[in-house]
């Protein structure tokens, strides 16, 4: 069921962190629109994992593309809902997405080449995602991020 939010309760009476409602994400092909994602619903409450299985081709990726507003070029998201914490995903600015994404909501892509660059330290990287999104100074982010490579 609704709630005033937007948001949905469980039959247990707890809130879903993420609650995607009709999500149908689009891709332009010779002028026509042709959906990838149609209809999607889901309710992840908090502390659960969520595993998307299927087959390649079958819309996994898009799906998590699409909950992070990164469906780029002929895509769209032509309808639904994405709920993160009570916040719609789909209407919020892209400058507001840029807080969210990496802070609130993350994504960890398929191909490990792309996911940190060879470049930079590991440590650096997260201590620059800190920075960015908590607003850390650069020995405080270097501490935390100690702290967190310890806890690994």
């Amino acid at each position: 069921m609704a709630d005033a939010t937007g948001g949905t309760e469980t039959a247990t009476g707890r809130r879903p962190v993420l609650s995607i409602q009709g999500l149908t994400t689009e891709f332009r092909i010779r002028g026509a629109w042709y959906p990838a994602v149609r209809d999607l619903w889901l309710d992840l409450l908090e502390n659960e994992t969520l595993a998307l299985v299927g087959e390649s081709g079958c819309g996994k990726s898009i799906t998590a593309l699409s909950i992070m507003r990164l469906i780029a070029g002929a895509g769209r998201i032509a309808a639904g809902r994405v709920m993160l914490d009570g916040t719609d995903l789909v209407a919020v600015s892209e400058r507001a997405m840029q807080r969210v994404r990496g802070d609130r909501i993350s994504m960890i892509f398929q191909e490990p080449m792309t996911s940190l660059n060879p470049v930079l330290t590991v440590g650096f990287q997260v201590s620059e995602a800190l920075i960015q999104h908590r607003g850390l100074s650069r020995a405080e982010a270097e501490r935390q991020t100690k702290a967190l490579f310890e806890q690994v």
